[in-house]
């Protein structure tokens, strides 16, 4: 989805054009999400099973994916696993597991957000609307340079030395409150809100694996880091510069 005019105007082009891709073999439960997504304006194109989808993504361009964590052909986390290898695209996963720990492995594999099942169609609709806002990214021409590491946020960009880094969406737009706020200690509960953190039901971990994924995409070593720094019982801070 381009970035051109006015934030607001494109944010309601994207919405009018947004194709959505769900990989869901519950076929009453895909079929009610495509309704309800399709009357939002959504265009939703439907794979019941995990090879369906992966090809589905591989031959069309679709603006997000809303994955089941439990098919009948294949883990949702290796499918997770299988389409970062290529693409950013972001994704929602649906868990009906409940556990814990499934939605830190989906967060680490790279989803940008879960929702547990069963949902309430309007709480997926927030969730997806926002994800997708994150995607379209600001108006603006602002980057952000801190030595070999450049962060250009209206093209959603990572780069150290010239040299892309990828981030899921949700990692892409922490790490810019993070930079934003350089020098300044802030909060989980404080990175939640500077990036509408709500689509993120926040068991207590959850901004701590996006944290690690990102280190390990700007650190030399992400065990010993030295851009994001760790203030033991506070949060994070972005380290202006490195010692």
């Amino acid at each position: 989805m381009a970035v051109a005019g006015n934030a607001a105007d494109t944010w309601v082009r994207c919405l009018m054009t947004a194709r959505i891709l769900l990989i869901e073999d519950d076929q009453r439960l895909a079929g009610m999400v495509k309704d309800y997504l399709g009357g939002a304006g959504f265009r939703v194109t439907m794979a019941k099973t995990g090879a369906r989808g992966i090809t589905l993504h591989k031959t069309q361009e679709f603006d997000a994916l809303i994955l089941d964590l439990m098919l009948p052909d294949m883990d949702g986390l290796e499918i997770c696993r299988h389409i970062r290898k290529s693409s950013q695209t972001p994704i929602l996963m649906l868990t009906a597991r409940g556990d814990v720990m499934d939605r830190v492995i989906g967060l680490e594999m790279g989803a940008d957000d879960y929702l547990p099942k069963p949902f309430e169609p309007r709480e997926l609709l927030a969730r997806l609307k926002t994800i997708l806002r994150r995607r379209v990214g600001s108006a603006g021409t602002e980057v952000l340079r801190f030595g070999r590491l450049e962060i250009d946020i209206s093209a959603r960009k990572l780069s150290i030395s010239d040299e892309d880094r990828p981030l899921t969406s949700y990692q892409f737009s922490l790490l810019v409150a993070l930079a934003q706020h350089a020098g300044r200690v802030l909060s989980r509960e404080a990175l939640m809100d500077l990036v509408k953190g709500e689509t993120l039901e926040a068991f207590d971990r959850s901004i701590d694996v996006h944290i690690s994924r990102i280190r390990a995409a700007i650190e030399d070593d992400a065990k010993t880091p030295r851009r994001i720094i760790t203030v033991r019982g506070i949060g994070y801070v972005f380290a202006r510069e490195q010692d």
